[in-house]
């Protein structure tokens, strides 16, 4: 994560805007309430209570704050998003002098993708898999001017995808040809297509790398600038809200907590729960393996014991000279496809009870590796070898040892939980495969795994749904170490939680560690978290291995430009 200091670099003095009143603000919100019916007919939940504030044209607000604090659900109520069967939203909301509290669906449309655009987390999602990008572009561009001809209309698209450095040639690529930066690149693209007064960005770079986070964010204020475009981020990264906006402001539950300009408020915050917000953050500086802070715990004193790195007797598990290659596209379907190498000669050691940080940007083969390991992905060449064994073709009776002692902790926890089944039966599944134990005894073991993660056992018979993203993740490393592996692959397990709940599992995940001595390849993008939390790190580019070696070596002095490169991108 970037300082928590806002520097000159990233939003330039000049280009700061002061407060304005409020009859001058181009976005100006007052006494916003938004309330959710239950549809089970209990109680309605009030997700944003009484918030006030102003958007002067060309300032960029954050708007921080843990999951659920509201932050989303201000986002889309300024675009009127929000079903209104379901949906209750009072207060005021003016933009550009018009009232959007309760105004038509018609004057709704026309104020969306045109007064005010909308910046979604996830691009791929968010744009039609079925059209190229260019032409759903001049589609947003002809829906606010209709007298624009087709012609017209793809000239500026092609134009507006020039300008945010994406080929013009490219226009009728599809979404999902693209790399997650560059999808991005087109969402902004797309927000701006029709300049408008207002860019609404919500978790624009979650689960980006360094490197292309910092390109998304850079263009993004170069547009903002160039256009005069007021901005409300909504983030939970608070190194991106340092670098980037002129104020913050800090929600929780529902209401505002404290407004100040940004430098202000990180450096001195005045509310206890602000405190512990920037306290959770992790930076480049942070001591490794220290118990991090968080909202319930503002000041942990304990320290994790650091981790032998020496050549044991046996690894326990590694790869030698391995590749993996795709199948390539036709173009044209006469021409014989190139395969895509995804990953070509690489070499990994894991230790018993040691470590392992798999850093590198999107598309560099971290994950592709890390399937292998897992058993997920056969390799087309190389060899795996596991606890001295050769694993590369495994037969029936290693591949059963290796589904049971390595186990794996995904990125996104709600994807990778069944939404049909509770907690109890997500647990079960793994101890009725590897273990002797009852009906009765897989119960207890599973009450056991879940206090062991810090939940109440009472959780088992809930869904998925109904926990919080922290709480979720907590469940997929229960069910991880259901069958009591020996290494655990945790594919970027906290990219997508905020500061607070990515502390409390980093905690849990290094107590674990520590209690059980399980290793880990724990694969992610964000260096301040794999320095803090791993024994070595290896850094992967293009499908190929840069440099390994340990974490202080690699921090203090690393070898490689690439590996210069991505430090430089976080500081």
């Amino acid at each position: 994560m970037k300082s928590l200091v806002p520097s000159t670099s990233s939003r330039d003095q000049g280009s700061a805007v002061e407060p304005t009143p409020a009859t001058e603000a181009v976005l100006s919100v007052r006494d916003l309430t938004v309330t959710f019916a239950d549809p089970r007919g209990g109680a309605p939940v009030t997700a944003v209570r009484g918030l006030s504030f102003d958007l002067a044209p060309g300032e960029v607000l954050g708007l921080v704050g843990e999951s659920g604090s509201g932050k989303s659900t201000v986002g889309l109520a300024v675009l009127g998003l929000h079903d209104p069967r379901t949906t209750t939203v009072t207060g005021s909301i003016r933009l550009g002098g018009r009232e959007l509290v309760g105004a038509e669906e018609s004057a709704l449309r026309d104020v969306r993708g045109g007064l005010a655009a909308l910046v979604f987390q996830d691009a791929l999602t968010s744009l039609s898999p079925f059209h190229g990008v260019g032409a759903q572009l001049a589609e947003m561009y002809r829906l606010h001017h209709p007298e624009a001809g087709r012609a017209e209309a793809h000239r500026r698209a092609a134009a507006m995808l020039d300008r945010v450095g994406i080929p013009a040639a490219r226009s009728g690529d599809y979404p999902h040809q693209f790399s997650g930066g560059m999808r991005q690149r087109v969402m902004i693209a797309m927000a701006l297509m029709n300049d408008p007064q207002v860019l609404i960005a919500d978790e624009p770079t979650t689960a980006l790398d360094a490197r292309v986070q910092r390109q998304v964010l850079d263009l993004l204020g170069e547009l903002q600038r160039e256009h005069g475009t007021a901005v409300l981020l909504v983030s939970h990264d608070l190194g991106v809200v340092a670098g980037t906006t002129d104020r913050t402001l800090v929600m929780r539950g529902g209401v505002e907590v404290e407004s100040a300009p940004t430098g202000e408020l990180l450096a001195s915050p005045r509310e206890p729960y602000t405190r512990a917000l920037v306290g959770a953050a992790l930076r480049l500086d942070s001591v490794p393996g220290t118990a991090l802070p968080t909202v319930d715990d503002p000041s942990p004193v304990r320290t994790f014991r650091p981790r032998s790195v020496e050549r044991p007797e046996r690894w326990l598990a590694e790869v030698e000279d391995l590749s993996v290659h795709f199948p390539g596209r036709r173009r044209p379907p006469s021409l014989r496809a190139e395969p895509v190498r995804a990953v070509e000669g690489v070499g990994l050691r894991i230790a018993p009870g040691e470590t392992l940080g798999l850093v590198g940007e999107s598309g560099s083969g971290k994950s592709t590796t890390s399937r292998v390991l897992a058993g997920l992905q056969r390799p087309t060449g190389g060899r795996v070898r596991y606890d001295g064994q050769d694993a590369t073709r495994p037969d029936r009776e290693l591949r059963r040892r290796l589904s049971r002692e390595i186990q794996l902790v995904f990125q996104d926890p709600y994807a990778s939980l069944n939404p049909r089944r509770t907690v109890a039966q997500t647990l079960d599944t793994p101890l009725r495969l590897h273990t002797s134990l009852d009906a009765a005894q897989r119960r207890e073991r599973s009450a056991e795994l879940l206090e062991q993660v810090g939940l109440p056992a009472g959780y088992l018979d809930r869904y998925p749904h109904e926990f919080s993203g922290g709480q979720r993740q907590r469940i997929g490393i229960a069910r991880a170490l259901a069958p009591e592996p020996r290494l655990i692959i945790a594919d970027e397990p906290v990219s997508a939680l905020d500061v607070s709940v990515q502390a409390q599992v980093l905690n849990l995940l290094m107590e674990l560690r520590e209690r059980l001595g399980v290793a880990f390849l724990f694969v992610s993008h964000d260096l301040a978290v794999v320095r803090h939390f791993c024994d070595r790190v290896a850094v992967m580019h293009r499908g190929r291995l840069v440099e390994s070696t340990d974490r202080e070596q690699l921090f203090s002095a690393p070898h490689t430009e690439y590996t210069r490169e991505l430090l430089a991108a976080v500081h």
